[in-house]
């Protein structure tokens, strides 16, 4: 009941989780559009309002003018009635962590720790990933205070930041399993990500509303700080988004460089975003779309294509699959492999392999996991062979016989 009930936890959570994600990655892409879509008023009516950009839009059958005040409008006072968008930031991290807790820490033996790669207690794994959380967000956060505003300062901060996530994503990879490695470098950003929002950017705006309607001067650092924030914010999404979905395909955590094809994958994910936002500004001033930054993005991506894809199969194992496999051979690997997490008294996922016709049932499963995405035994526990899952394949195709 324990494991059933962990189960919907983990469904609930992760379908919150991604609503919220999409909620909040949707504005800030929007938000990240519009203020590169912005042209300065021509029309003296709202130049006098104190508008330093507009944007015309038709969306939905309608038309929409949106118009940015740098301050605050000169012709009424700043309304009361204020959308700050910060919900959809919390809510995302919330969940995301209550998914992680759920499904890794709770499981941290089975989940975090790979003895192959590094062998240490549960209790160990939860303090260190908990650790990756808070000191990427600490060295990050200090190299936005200490560079963020020196000349050349975004350039400094964006190639110190790479260089630490660089660390990070090895030594993340040298500690945990593959798969939650992949998982944890992608949640460290995403807690910066949130931090960002928690820490820098709400505050900095409920300071200058304050001022504002107290009658003062707002201080500009605010508006520079969140400004920068919030892009850092935007040119993390897609990393983060390809480090949570990569942790589902074990051939990409599986190999010995795993760490350099989980950099470079998240490298890929910031040149395309880059092309996006740049793109917008381009649009405006009438100039090419720079899309160079998103083609060797995608570059990269086939290179990763052609670099993790399987040998040719030698002529042995040419041979080999073309001899039908029986229900003997299978059932002798499914019990030195799965049955002991996969039986009458322990049915993971409830799944049970211990009998033909449980075998059958689930076979279309054991193919999937085993011989497709290479995704069990989890972090390869029972130390299956790749002959092992090319078998696996082949009695499959044999159209998986149980007698």
């Amino acid at each position: 009941m324990d494991a059933y009930l962990l189960d919907w936890a983990n469904l609930l959570l992760r379908w919150a989780h991604v609503i919220t994600a999409i909620a909040w990655i949707g504005s800030s892409f929007y938000f990240v559009l519009l203020d590169n879509s912005l042209t300065k008023p021509q029309d003296r009516e709202l130049k006098d309002k104190g508008v330093d950009g507009e944007m015309w839009a038709v969306h939905g059958g309608g038309f929409y003018h949106s118009n940015k005040y740098l301050v605050a409008p000169r012709w009424r006072p700043l309304p009361e009635n204020l959308h700050w968008s910060y919900w959809e930031s919390y809510s995302t991290w919330l969940t995301g962590f209550a998914l992680f807790t759920v499904l890794y820490l709770f499981n941290a033996g089975t989940f975090l720790v790979d003895k192959t790669v590094f062998d240490w207690s549960p209790g160990a794994a939860i303090a260190a990933s908990l650790g990756f959380l808070v000191a990427f967000w600490i060295v990050y956060d200090a190299i936005c205070r200490v560079f963020g505003q020196k000349k050349n300062g975004d350039l400094i901060v964006g190639v110190l930041v790479f260089a630490f996530v660089v660390f990070a994503s090895w030594l993340a990879c040298q500690l945990f399993a593959g798969r939650a490695a992949f998982l944890l470098v992608g949640a460290m950003i995403a807690t910066a990500m949130s931090a960002n929002v928690f820490f820098w950017i709400i505050p900095g705006q409920r300071k200058v509303v304050a001022d504002l309607r107290a009658g003062r001067n707002p201080d500009p650092i605010h508006g520079q700080r969140g400004k920068q924030r919030s892009v850092h914010n935007t040119y993390f999404t897609l990393p983060v988004i390809v480090a949570m979905l990569s942790n589902h395909y074990g051939w990409l955590y599986q190999g010995p460089h795993n760490w350099l094809v989980l950099v470079l994958l998240m490298l890929a994910g910031a040149l395309i975003r880059h092309s996006f936002v740049v793109r917008h500004k381009a649009h405006v001033l009438g100039k090419r779309t720079p899309w160079e930054h998103a083609a060797v993005g995608t570059a990269l991506l086939v290179g990763l294509a052609l670099w993790l894809a399987p040998p040719p199969p030698s002529a042995e194992a040419l041979a080999a699959a073309a001899r039908p496999v029986g229900y003997a051979d299978v059932r002798a690997v499914v019990d030195q492999r799965c049955v002991m997490c996969h039986n009458a008294d322990l049915a993971q996922k409830n799944v049970a392999l211990h009998t033909p016709e449980l075998l059958k049932q689930h076979a279309q499963a054991v193919y999937q996991q085993t011989a497709v995405l290479r995704l069990m035994p989890l972090n390869n526990a029972t130390q299956i062979t790749d002959a092992e899952r090319m078998l696996v394949k082949r009695w499959f195709d044999n159209g998986a016989p149980v007698d």
